[in-house]
């Protein structure tokens, strides 16, 4: 059986993206790291595979704003692509600086005649968050994420508090099934600062679209892969595996 094939999206401040195709190899897939360049110059390319992942960084050092001018490619020179990608039941994953390049790039909930309905803003301790932290997960019909209840992942952002326009559109999201990943603290109670360490509205984590198939999340699944990778496994023993690796064989999972 051919091994589903995965592009990670590369641009320049990108910086996570050799971690992501080790987790995604990992996981049982081939997976590629494709410049943005190369998939501008060729933008049919991109349905040679089954998932497309725009990886963690910080994208043209977010000069403008944390992931505003890959969104802004994105949606001006791959608009058509990306949403034929997804219309043709393909996955596509956003991480840190990448769920921001989704939401600000439409892809996650278009954006109607009074623009962006949320958007990821900058953390509300002012200062760039750099810590572990527990996620409930809502899986929904997100296909990364069945079968999950918990997550413990890190988190390495300066712009990840996401905000609603107005507090009924955010009831919406969570009526739609869209808010599929949340903050709390290790007792499983509503999150406050540290455990929500960017002061996101309604404790969000990540989102994916109406669909289910395309998922953003500002923790980073990647970095706990392995088991050494948790921050205490020489103090409460060495799991099987990372938290995070589940995230990706269940996508890998749905092409084969």
């Amino acid at each position: 059986m051919a091994k589903p094939r995965v592009l990670i999206l590369r641009a320049p401040g990108a910086n996570c993206d050799a971690e992501t195709q080790f987790a995604f190899e990992k996981a049982g897939a081939f997976a590629e790291r494709v410049h943005i360049n190369r998939l501008r110059e060729r933008p049919t390319a991109l349905m040679r595979y089954q998932i497309l992942v725009l990886p963690g960084g910080f994208t043209y050092g977010d000069d403008v704003a944390a992931g505003k001018i890959l969104a802004v490619q994105l949606a001006h020179f791959l608009g058509d692509s990306l949403r034929r990608f997804r219309d043709a039941e393909r996955l596509i994953l956003g991480i840190c600086n990448g769920f921001q390049v989704l939401l600000k790039a439409g892809l996650l909930m278009p954006p109607d005649e009074d623009g962006p309905i949320a958007t990821l803003a900058p953390n509300s301790s002012g200062q760039f968050e750099d810590r572990w932290v527990t996620l409930q997960v809502t899986p929904g019909h997100c296909p990364f994420l069945t079968g999950l209840e918990r997550l413990y992942l890190p988190v390495a952002h300066g712009e990840g508090r996401f905000l609603c326009r107005s507090e009924w559109e955010l009831k919406g999201l969570e009526q739609t099934g869209q808010i599929c990943l949340r903050y709390i603290n290790p007792q499983g109670g509503p999150a406050v600062y540290p455990f929500n360490p960017n002061g996101s509205q309604g404790d969000v984590a990540g989102l994916c679209d109406a669909t289910g198939r395309v998922l953003g999340l500002m923790p980073h699944p990647e970095r706990h892969v392995l088991p050494t990778q948790h921050p205490r496994w020489t103090r409460e023993g060495l799991a099987e595996e990372g938290d995070g690796l589940a995230l990706f064989r269940n996508a890998v999972r749905v092409f084969l």
